[in-house]
């Protein structure tokens, strides 16, 4: 008889759709087999790049099957795992709702959430200077006007930012929003009702959420020597 793999995932916690990966496969007990090594740099390996030539995180392997971009891992997951239908609903127009959220995500919070954290955190690493305080401004206003939008099209007055109960969608997008946690900033501190929104969703997950944003000392140096070496983030 054929032996059968584990699934196995690749990832890296200072990366914020991994954290999202992290926390689904935690909270929901599903079991895998975790690959590390981002700021080792196992993504830069030839055996690595057999999995993914762009040389992201995160990637899994399910028997035969590699699969790359946290989205479609997410709902991968969420689809073949035998974990609550809510996750990823099978009811059309509830899926469709994770979906629209989920396309929005790569373009608005993503990318401006990111560029509070790379302008406040990974650029003075780097280039060992000084904020540029006019352009974070620029980048905080941004963003703001990316929250707002996210408590008028998707938060609303629902618990969760596609209905009554947490989805991939919610963790993708809570990861994304505690990356400027890195500096000691919380993007959400004039926003209330996204404040409301991030404590259910930890709750929801309960410790795996602790698990994938703790950052201990070794962690975090590890997290600045990978900034000083100039490596670029590969994550998606």
């Amino acid at each position: 008889m054929a032996t059968v793999r584990s699934l196995e995932v690749y990832l890296d916690l200072l990366s914020q759709p991994c954290r999202a990966v992290h926390i689904l496969l935690t909270c929901n007990r599903i079991p895998c087999s975790d690959h590390f090594g981002l700021c080792a740099g196992e993504n830069r390996t030839a055996e690595f790049t057999k999995l993914n030539p762009m040389k992201k995180v995160p990637v899994m392997v399910d028997n035969s099957f590699t699969l790359t971009e946290s989205d479609a891992i997410l709902k991968y997951l969420a689809s073949k795992y035998d974990i609550p239908e809510h996750w990823y609903p099978w009811q059309p127009e509830r899926r469709a709702r994770v979906d629209e959220y989920t396309a929005w995500h790569h373009t608005n919070t993503r990318p401006h959430a990111a560029e509070v954290f790379i302008l406040e955190v990974l650029v003075p690493i780097q280039t060992s200077s000084q904020v540029d305080q006019v352009v974070l401004d620029g980048a905080l206003a941004q963003l703001d006007d990316t929250l707002d939008k996210l408590e008028s099209m998707f938060l609303r007055r629902q618990p969760f930012l596609c209905g009554d109960d947490i989805t991939v969608a919610d963790l993708l997008a809570v990861c994304e929003l505690m990356q400027p946690a890195a500096s000691g900033r919380d993007v959400l501190l004039k926003h209330p009702q996204l404040q409301r929104w991030r404590s259910r969703v930890q709750a929801a997950v309960g410790d795996s959420f602790h698990q994938a944003h703790s950052v201990s000392c070794c962690q975090h140096g590890l997290f600045l020597n990978a900034m000083t070496s100039q490596k670029s983030w590969k994550c998606r």
